[in-house]
């Protein structure tokens, strides 16, 4: 994915979540996040990113 992708992702994960509004942005991310998982072409590429996001989360966040 270049920058560009990325920002533009980005971007468009932030504007979604703010329509959601507090009440519903976790249900968002975690259906987008099955959604992600589920292109993945093994748990081997899913597994690390969780526990990295978790340890992180576990630092007082991102």
């Amino acid at each position: 994915m270049t920058d560009a992708d990325l920002d533009r992702s980005y971007t468009a994960l932030c504007q979604a979540l703010a329509q959601a509004g507090p009440e519903r942005s976790q249900l968002l991310l975690a259906m987008l996040s099955l959604q992600l998982m589920a292109r993945a072409e093994s748990a081997d590429t899913v597994l690390p990113l969780i526990a990295q996001a978790a340890a992180r989360c576990g630092e007082g966040g991102v």
